[in-house]
C-alpha cells in the first residue's frame, strides 16, 4: 500500500507541475487556431503540401480532419493530404511544452517530420496527382469547410469555437488532455513498479527494429491517447527517436477517421493508410539506424 501511495504522490505531483505549461500551451494553440484562414487556399497549388506540412505542425483539432474532407471533394492532392496527416502529430507537442527540459527534444521532432512530410508530399504528387474535379465549392461551403474541425476522440472543438472566449477554451482542452496524461503517467508508473523496467523494456521490443513498427500501429489507432501514450514513453526513455517518430507520423487524429467517413473510393482511403505506415516504419527504422 505504501508503494502505491507514493506511485499516486509522485504522479498527482508530477501532473500539478505540468498543468500550467500546458494551459499555457493550449492558450497559444487556442489562438492560432483563431487566426487560421482560407485553409483551402493555403492548400491549394503546386506547392500545397509545403503549406499542409506547415500547417500539420500546429498542435490543434481541425487541421487533418478539415483537409480530409477537402481531399474527399478534390480540392487538395494526395500528396497536401499525406503532407498534413504526417506532420501532424496530435496531442504530442502540447506534451512536450509542458515539459520545459524538452523543447529542444520537441524542435527536432516538428523538423524531421517537417522535412518527412515535405519530402513525400512533393514526390506523391510527381506520381500521384489528383487535381480538382473541376467542382469549385460556393464562398458558404468553403467558409464551412475552413471551420469544419473535429477533435481526435477528446471531445468536439465545436462545443467551444465561436461560443466562448479563448481562455474558456484553453482551459476545456487543457483538463481534457491533462486527464490523459495523469491516466498514462499513472499506468506507467504502476506498469514500471509491478514488472520491472526491463520487462517494460522487452515488451515495448527496445532495442530492436520491431519497436518503431509496433509505434507506428499504436500511432494509427484515432485517438489523442495514443499519442500522449507514444510521448510520455519517449520522455521516459522507453522509446526511441526513431520510433516516436513513426509512431507520430502515423498518427493523424481523426483526420483517417474523416477520410474513410468522406471519401467514397474505399481503395484509395486503404492505399493512403498504408503508405502511412510504411513511411512511418521507414522513417523510425531508418532513424534508429543511424543511432536516433
Amino acid at each position: 500500500m505504501e508503494t502505491l501511495f507514493d506511485i499516486l504522490l509522485d504522479t498527482a505531483i508530477d501532473g500539478v507541475k505540468m498543468l500550467p505549461f500546458l494551459f499555457g500551451a493550449y492558450l497559444l494553440i487556442e489562438y492560432m487556431e483563431h487566426r487560421a484562414k482560407n485553409l483551402h487556399r493555403a492548400l491549394g497549388g503546386p506547392f500545397g503540401a509545403v503549406g499542409g506540412a506547415l500547417l500539420g505542425l500546429v498542435p490543434q483539432c481541425g487541421f487533418s480532419a478539415a483537409a480530409a474532407n477537402l481531399y474527399a471533394r478534390g480540392l487538395i492532392t494526395t500528396g497536401t493530404l499525406l503532407a498534413v496527416f504526417i506532420s501532424t502529430s496530435d496531442e504530442a507537442i502540447p506534451v512536450l511544452l509542458a515539459n520545459p527540459g524538452s523543447l529542444g527534444l520537441m524542435g527536432q521532432l516538428l523538423l524531421t517530420k517537417a522535412l518527412l512530410a515535405v519530402a513525400v508530399g512533393l514526390i506523391a504528387d510527381l506520381f500521384l496527382r489528383r487535381g480538382r474535379r473541376g467542382e469549385k465549392p460556393s464562398a458558404p461551403a468553403a467558409h464551412e469547410e475552413e471551420h469544419h474541425h473535429h477533435h481526435h476522440g477528446c471531445g468536439s472543438c465545436d462545443a467551444y469555437r465561436g461560443r466562448h472566449p479563448l481562455l474558456r477554451a484553453a482551459a476545456v482542452h487543457t483538463l481534457q488532455i491533462f486527464a490523459f496524461v495523469v491516466g498514462i503517467m499513472l499506468a506507467l508508473n504502476l506498469t514500471i513498479a509491478l514488472i520491472g523496467t526491463e520487462n517494460l523494456s522487452r515488451l515495448l521490443l527496445q532495442n530492436s527494429l520491431w519497436q518503431p513498427v509496433l509505434a507506428a500501429f499504436i500511432g494509427a489507432i484515432p485517438n489523442c491517447a495514443s499519442s500522449v501514450l507514444l510521448t510520455e514513453l519517449y520522455l521516459s526513455g522507453s522509446l526511441t527517436f526513431g520510433s516516436v517518430v513513426a509512431g507520430l507520423t502515423t498518427g493523424a487524429g481523426l483526420g483517417l477517421v474523416v477520410l474513410f467517413k468522406q471519401n467514397h473510393n474505399k481503395r484509395q482511403n486503404a492505399l493512403i493508410l498504408a503508405a502511412l505506415l510504411a513511411i512511418g516504419i521507414g522513417a523510425g527504422i531508418a532513424l534508429q539506424l543511424l543511432g536516433y
